[in-house]
């Protein structure tokens, strides 16, 4: 069974995911100190039995309980992320969210700057004749 999409998840497992997933490790009792709202043991414990049937988590056992780790998914916990923050705060325009992203005040390479160029010539391309 192919792991279930980040974005999918109910929103105590999307936060317990991704709390983990900027850890990198953590047991059962140190995500649930660094959690913004406070759950019991058997519920951190239950939801990282739900993310780990549903292929996301892995535990192992180490000196202190069971340590649990992000199944590595990278570009999907990325992508997925970052499709929620544009849809929450750009309204779904990832024009707008893109614009912002570069107005925050980092400085582009040459090589980033035209990588991005290129993007944005094959994203338009691929658009035109789009009734939408």
């Amino acid at each position: 069974m192919p792991p279930t999409p980040i974005d999918q998840l109910p929103r105590r497992e999307r936060e317990v995911f991704e709390t983990l997933y900027r850890l990198e490790q953590a047991t059962a009792a140190t995500l649930r100190g660094v959690l913004t709202d406070p759950l019991s043991d058997s519920a951190v414990r239950t939801l990282l039995s739900r993310l780990e049937a549903k292929g996301l988590v892995r535990r192992t056992a180490g000196p202190d309980g069971f340590v649990y780790a992000p199944v590595p998914r990278t570009d999907a916990v990325a992508e997925g992320a970052l499709r929620r923050m544009v849809e929450t705060f750009f309204a779904g325009s990832a024009a707008s969210a893109a614009t912002a992203l570069l107005g925050m005040g980092a400085s582009l390479t040459a090589e980033e700057a035209e990588a991005l160029r290129r993007t944005i010539d094959r994203m338009g391309t691929a658009g035109e004749g789009d009734p939408s």
